[in-house]
């Protein structure tokens, strides 16, 4: 398969969970995926996201750097850019207002945006680093100037496959919440999908960036690395854990974790 067929499937996988997942209004009867598959679900997308935020993103960030900035060596480049990818998500966390799962309102407080809305506000702005995260990752395996750029692929496509796994419970989410108010499964669907939809445009974004301005790879690719780790540890950590006594979210978050490290590393 070629880059860009593969690119393109890539950012596809990554807008189809969140619709895979806001279709469930229409087989469901419970109106919820249940907690037990809610927790595999995030715990094996998680650790596909750290894995791939570690090989495929911080690793090449360093490697791939041909020589190191002028004014700082590139170690710290990259921890700059992992910190200020996460100031970034922390701070859309505390302007825009959206609800948590557990319905813990964050950002700026409002009454005149429904708590519907505010489910729908929390799964759009943590799709937009995704998306972006998805794109640099792309981008950097399609500009002429990547050293690996089939290995580089990969590493993309298993994180957006990561990612799209971890779509598919916000996208029900939603659509659940849109469905209890209105009762109806089709706008309830498409409300669930929209959400996903700004993780495609993000993705364009991100691709033409790190396609185009070499100098800005590492960076790039640290600080989606940096948005990546804020989602996982704020997000889907705390969602996957459960209970004491359960553990199916610890062991397919270690699960995935050592698919996408084996895979990587196999594909190296």
């Amino acid at each position: 398969m070629n880059l860009a067929a593969t690119t393109i499937i890539g950012i596809t996988i990554v807008f189809l969970g969140t619709v895979l997942g806001a279709a469930f209004v229409f087989f469901l009867r419970n109106k919820e995926i249940s907690p037990k598959l809610n927790q595999i679900f995030l715990g094996f997308a998680g650790g596909v996201m750290l894995s791939a935020s570690i090989f495929s993103l911080i690793i090449p960030a360093i490697q791939n750097s041909e020589q190191e900035s002028e004014y700082m060596p590139i170690w710290l480049v990259v921890g700059l850019s992992i910190i200020l990818g996460a100031l970034f998500i922390w701070g859309i966390d505390k302007v825009v207002p959206h609800l948590h799962n557990e319905g813990i309102e964050e950002g700026i407080k409002t009454t005149k945006v429904s708590k519907t809305f505010k489910m729908f506000l929390a799964v759009t702005i943590h799709n937009i680093p995704e998306g972006l995260s998805a794109g640099i990752a792309f981008g950097v395996a399609l500009a002429s100037w990547n050293t690996n750029p089939q290995l580089a692929a990969t590493g993309a496509l298993l994180l957006s496959i990561g990612i799209g796994i971890q779509n598919i419970p916000e996208g029900a989410i939603v659509s659940f919440m849109y469905k209890g108010k209105t009762g109806n499964n089709t706008k309830s669907f498409l409300f669930g999908a929209l959400s996903g939809a700004v993780e495609p445009v993000a993705a364009a974004i991100g691709l033409l960036l790190s396609m185009q301005i070499k100098s800005i790879m590492p960076w790039a690719l640290a600080f989606s690395a940096g948005c990546m780790i804020y989602v996982i540890v704020e997000e889907l950590v705390p969602d996957m854990k459960g209970d004491s006594v359960h553990h199916q979210g610890v062991w397919s978050f270690i699960f995935g974790f050592v698919v996408m490290m084996i895979l990587d590393i196999a594909l190296a």
